[in-house]
């Protein structure tokens, strides 16, 4: 089972803020650095996330996290082309897969994932994307054709969140309520307080 929440860091030194607040559940998303710059971050990230009880998710590189011994990685659809989805499961690493489309869910479920994320639920507050919010109708839909957990991600915010949990997500991804938040620990402990009293619609 996933947390409730789960928030989207770019380093290291953003776990050794927030895992104290009680994060348990995290995601390692590194962009523009070197082979031996995501090597030291993912073993570095792996370790705090290790002493603080944390499910770290390394996001796309594959070959370091199986050679760092991660046990979660997430691929996006064009992750999925260049990825060695059999090398990963002898690994013995956990799945989840990016979708927006229906196409692209009918493709990630063909990988037997441990999760599905759904997005942008709302339009994104950092990330650029191609595509349309889905809104929350979406989420059931989603919910309705799998048997793994749902994440929802894009666009929310600790307001919205009883209601995207209400429309069937499992779990809620965040990045920019909490890293762009004046205070990113009190947000990140705003939302672990929350998640705990979310109901199903």
């Amino acid at each position: 089972m996933l947390d409730r929440f789960y928030l989207i860091v770019d380093s290291a030194e953003w776990l050794v803020r927030l895992l104290p607040a009680g994060l348990k559940l995290a995601q390692l998303r590194l962009k523009d650095k070197t082979p031996a710059e995501i090597e030291a971050e993912v073993r570095a990230s792996l370790t705090l996330a290790s002493t603080f009880g944390c499910q770290l998710v390394i996001n796309d590189h594959w070959r370091t996290a199986i050679d760092a011994g991660a046990a979660w990685i997430h691929l996006g659809q064009e992750d999925l082309d260049g990825a060695d989805l059999a090398a990963i499961r002898r690994a013995g690493l956990r799945l989840g897969i990016s979708t927006h489309t229906e196409a692209e869910l009918d493709r990630a479920l063909g990988f037997d994932p441990d999760y599905v994320a759904l997005g942008p639920i709302y339009e994104p507050g950092g990330k650029k994307v191609d595509f349309a919010p889905q809104g929350l109708a979406r989420i059931g839909a989603w919910k309705a054709r799998i048997a793994c957990p749902l994440v929802a991600i894009g666009g929310l915010t600790l307001e919205r969140a009883p209601a995207v949990y209400a429309a069937g997500a499992d779990s809620l991804c965040v990045i920019t309520d909490v890293l762009a938040a004046a205070d990113p620990e009190g947000r990140c402990r705003a939302w672990l307080e929350a998640r705990q009293t979310w109901t199903r619609g």
